[in-house]
């Protein structure tokens, strides 16, 4: 197991939300996560479509996977989300997160989120990088 791959799993272990959501880790490697969920019926608003928080939620947790698998530890400082398509119950949805640039100190990422091939978020953030490594 790679280093990457330690730190999101000991992250996945500790992260009660993401193991809510139903996340499947699929790959690691230093800046990138790609995960999975299936939206579940709970997971709806009052249009019966997911709330945007599921789609921003499962972004977010690929971000984090992405900014720590650095070795570094990180935490967002800004993050947004652009919902393209609307979502349903039974969705498998995919979250692959990218590092586009890197610091010392900050870092930006892009998240895709999709359903199959389309495309149905597009989520953007900035982590600070904090001068603490993980230690696994």
């Amino acid at each position: 197991m790679t280093t990457a791959e330690k730190i999101v799993a000991e992250m996945m272990a500790n992260d009660s939300f993401s193991q809510w959501l139903g996340v499947e880790v699929l790959e690691v490697q230093e800046g990138y996560a790609r995960i999975k969920m299936t939206v579940r019926e709970e997971m709806l608003n009052g249009h019966r479509v997911a709330h945007g928080g599921i789609s921003f939620s499962l972004a977010d947790s690929a971000f984090a996977f992405a900014s720590n698998s650095h070795g570094q530890k990180a935490v967002s400082i800004e993050t947004s989300i652009n919902h393209i398509k609307p979502i349903f119950a039974g969705d498998e949805l995919v979250a692959t997160a990218e590092k586009e640039s890197i610091s010392k100190s900050l870092g930006q990422y892009i998240v895709r989120v999709t359903r199959g091939d389309e495309l149905v978020g597009l989520f953007k953030g900035v982590v600070f990088r904090k001068q603490e490594e993980w230690e696994v």
